[in-house]
């Protein structure tokens, strides 16, 4: 089911005191929640071999969501006051009370007061691709390392979206207020804005130490794997394209593998051998995704480092995905925001066995170094171990 701040505000999330991923918000029948799922496109978008909103839709459903409806604008920018136009606004009311909805996801980013619009016009809670992430995220993190990282994402989220809400806190207090104040100074909204961001922040300074003291332990652990002239690989890709269980193929770990999206949140380090025995070690990090959230990517930078420092990125493309190759750009430009873009890189086509002939002839043209594989089969396993020797040489 989905965490606390899909269903309830973020001032609620945090003056309750809730942690990220507990759970909170959950509808008291204990059903899951019906969403109505929103997206700009534009104009001249209709090539796009797959719908973004699919995307929206796996992740809402990875949530614990049900999604009940769909409404797509073509238009090319966002309305900065309601994300759509006044007339597909009604049409989303509509809708949303047809289904019995209470939930709107936008696959977008909104401002809290196009939230605020939406919420008032619609008559639903209203939250963004981003919030929708960062709540799977937290569903998943199992360890104390992986949920303090998710917890200092959503709260760097939180901390600009803070607002006082209802005339109970009314962010000025005029006339003869309590005490005998005159007009102009600050009201119940307003203290109660100022102690939930002096609350966040302390809080996110906690996070933050725990997360440094992640990325030193981390380092330490780097510099003894150097000093042992052991090399390092590190698997990157889009979410739910294979990588766990091509590290169970490659290594002979038990590493979980589920056909979720963010499955893997905590890297898992085995090792491995090239063909002529040499030894190397294999990292499996997050996955990546679309538009991956900048809060993501600031709180996982302690994990994400492990594909920094890497000797070779190997990238993991799930062959049988229609927009195989707009992931690859997708986390492409990941390793550029981390700064891993001039790695050495190594692409291998995974879940051939279920993949088109059209779409895997096209990933062999586009991508001519590639490998092709199946963690499931076995298939071109040794011709992937045999590229990684060549390129770790390298």
């Amino acid at each position: 089911m989905p965490g606390a701040w899909l269903l309830g505000s973020a001032q609620d999330a945090t003056t309750t005191g809730r942690a990220a991923g507990d759970g909170g918000g959950r509808p008291s029948d204990g059903e899951p929640p019906r969403a109505v799922l929103l997206g700009l496109r534009p104009q001249d978008a209709g090539g796009d071999p797959a719908d973004p909103l699919d995307e929206l839709e796996r992740l809402a459903q990875t949530d614990g969501v049900t999604v009940v409806g769909r409404m797509v604008q073509a238009r090319e920018r966002p309305d900065p006051a309601t994300y759509l136009g006044s007339g597909k606004v009604a049409e989303l009311a509509a809708l949303v009370d047809e289904e019995g909805a209470a939930l709107v996801i936008a696959d977008g980013d909104l401002s809290p007061g196009q939230v605020r619009n939406l919420e008032d016009r619609v008559g639903a809670r209203v939250v963004d691709r981003t919030a929708l992430i960062l709540d799977v995220f937290a569903q998943h993190a199992r360890s104390s390392e992986g949920r303090a990282q998710v917890e200092l994402a959503q709260l760097a989220y939180q901390l600009p979206r803070l607002q006082g809400q209802g005339t109970a806190l009314s962010r000025i207090g005029g006339g003869r207020t309590a005490g005998g104040a005159g007009a102009g100074v600050r009201g119940p909204g307003e203290q109660r804005l100022e102690t939930q961001r002096r609350h966040l922040r302390r809080r996110i300074t906690l996070l933050r130490r725990q997360v440094q003291q992640t990325a030193a332990r981390r380092q330490r652990t780097r510099i003894r794997r150097r000093s042992a002239r052991v090399p390092s690989v590190a698997l990157t890709g889009y979410t739910n394209a294979g990588k766990s269980a091509l590290l169970n193929r490659l290594t002979g770990a038990d590493v979980l593998v589920q056909d979720a999206l963010f499955a893997t949140l905590d890297p898992t380090v085995r090792q491995a051998r090239t063909p002529d025995g040499g030894p190397f070690t294999l990292t499996d990090t997050v996955g990546f995704v679309r538009h991956l959230p900048h809060q993501l990517v600031d709180a996982f930078r302690a994990t994400l480092e492990e594909v920094v420092e890497a000797d070779l990125v190997l990238h993991v493309v799930d062959a049988s995905a229609p927009d195989a190759m707009a992931q690859v750009t997708a986390v492409r430009g990941v390793l550029h925001e981390i700064g891993a873009r001039d790695h050495p890189e190594l692409l291998a086509l995974n879940k051939v066995d279920v993949a088109p002939d059209g779409w895997l002839a096209g990933l062999r043209s586009a991508y001519p170094d590639a490998v092709a594989v199946s963690a499931v089969t076995g298939e071109g396993i040794e011709d992937l171990r045999a590229a990684i020797a060549r390129a770790l040489a390298r």
